[in-house]
């Protein structure tokens, strides 16, 4: 089943969704939810700790649950760029697609110097470059940025 831009749009609000829920529970925003290729919703996650973020912890689970053959067609969705932790999971996790809405650079702009988020330099196109199996990424998504970037304002100050 092909995934349309709309299609793209509609499942990064989910996973900005996630992240505000996250947020309210006392987590760091970030979100993200892992979509099947019929299009049906696999599961979502928000970020728990500065070890345990959002796309990490989805993608064990989904390792857990399903089989490699299904995960290849299976596309992640991200309220941001993963780090390089978390696409790393996705590619071990045998996740064939990645989309996120905002780059690892914008949120360094959001977070600062934080502590709390040490944002790394790597974008996760590098990171899944250097695997030996392909790994479809899209994003950043310009029209969702003030969207996602909501629950960030003020968060990291």
């Amino acid at each position: 089943m092909t995934f349309t831009h709309e299609d793209h749009i509609k499942f990064l609000r989910q996973s900005i969704k996630v992240a505000t829920r996250a947020k309210s529970l006392g987590g760091h925003p970030f979100g993200a939810v892992l979509i099947g290729p019929d299009k049906e919703f696999l599961g979502d996650q928000g970020n728990i700790n500065v070890m345990n973020h959002a796309e990490n912890v989805l993608a064990q689970t989904a390792y857990n649950n399903y089989p490699a053959e299904f995960l290849e067609k299976c596309t992640m969705y991200a309220s941001f760029e993963p780090c390089c932790m978390c696409a790393g999971s996705c590619y071990w996790a045998g996740i064939g697609t990645v989309v996120y809405g905002m780059s690892e650079d914008r949120l360094l702009k959001l977070t600062g110097s934080s502590g709390a988020n040490p944002t790394m330099s790597l974008p996760c196109r590098d990171v899944f470059a250097a695997g030996q199996r392909k790994v479809k990424v899209l994003g950043p998504f310009p029209e969702l940025e003030e969207e996602i970037a909501k629950d960030h304002h003020g968060f990291w100050n």
